[in-house]
């Protein structure tokens, strides 16, 4: 079973720039996305053989996720079901008889981590969410978690310490996460893997020069470890400042 998942940064945009093409080739059962910038109705997409989901931000042109699938899922779950947590469309959780399918689109600390208390009220809620359905079945999270876990998951990692995205707060989240029974299925199969980013600055060339970061993951829980066979990062695909990342599962 193949997973795709995307921050597109804009989904029109990115549709202008070879997203459809993309989409057709990897040919996965499920295509997720982060930070498509809609609102209901501002695109239409013929995606045959698709079931499309879709979480729009209460603000325009921000943020939102969606997700395409060619399977039926028994639910779908929008968001965390904290209020304050759930006007920004970035969580949809699609049911499988045997796993829990999530796209997540991570709050950003921002600048001089200006959001890092409402970004570590929703690590927590996140976290609490996750391990619950846990607790049924097995997950398998994906999406733009906004964190660069270890060093070699960027590029500057001594310049950038402290900086929104490699905080020691957002990193000890991540392993939180992961100590509570969860893998990165990356970093699982290829441990010492350097240079092997999913984002990169659109200024000083960042892309040209693999000045990047790796924060766009797929997560499983401990269980599936065995069932993972391939994990990529489609570094060569553009038409955002994320690259699409990969996951097969036997499963």
């Amino acid at each position: 079973m193949k997973f795709i998942s995307w921050n597109v940064n804009g989904l029109r945009a990115c549709v202008q720039k070879g997203f459809l093409a993309f989409f057709q080739e990897s040919d996965a059962d499920f295509f997720c996305l982060q930070e498509t910038k809609l609102q209901e109705g501002q695109i239409q997409l013929d995606l045959p053989g698709y079931e499309q989901y879709w979480s729009y931000a209460e603000k325009k042109g921000y943020s939102g996720t969606a997700i395409f699938a060619k399977a039926t899922p028994l639910s779908v779950i929008y968001g965390l079901g904290i209020p304050e947590l759930d006007t920004e469309g970035r969580l949809i959780t699609l049911e499988y008889p045997n796993f829990y399918l999530i796209t997540c689109y991570t709050p950003n600390a921002q600048q001089e981590l200006a959001r890092l208390d409402h970004r570590l009220k929703w690590e927590k809620a996140f976290r609490d969410y996750v391990c619950k359905l846990d607790e049924s079945k097995p997950v398998i999270l994906c999406g733009d978690l906004n964190v660069a876990h270890q060093e070699i998951d960027l590029k500057n990692p001594a310049s950038n310490r402290g900086s929104a995205g490699f905080s020691d707060e957002e990193r000890a989240c991540f392993s939180q996460l992961l100590e509570s029974g969860f893998t990165d299925t990356f970093r699982y199969q290829n441990p010492n893997a350097t240079g092997m980013y999913s984002w990169w600055s659109y200024r000083f060339r960042a892309r040209e020069n693999n000045a990047g970061w790796r924060i766009d993951y797929f997560v499983v829980s401990d269980r599936l470890r065995d069932q993972i066979a391939e994990t990529a990062i489609y570094s060569q695909v553009t038409g955002s400042d994320h690259c699409p990342v990969g996951l097969e599962l036997n499963i």
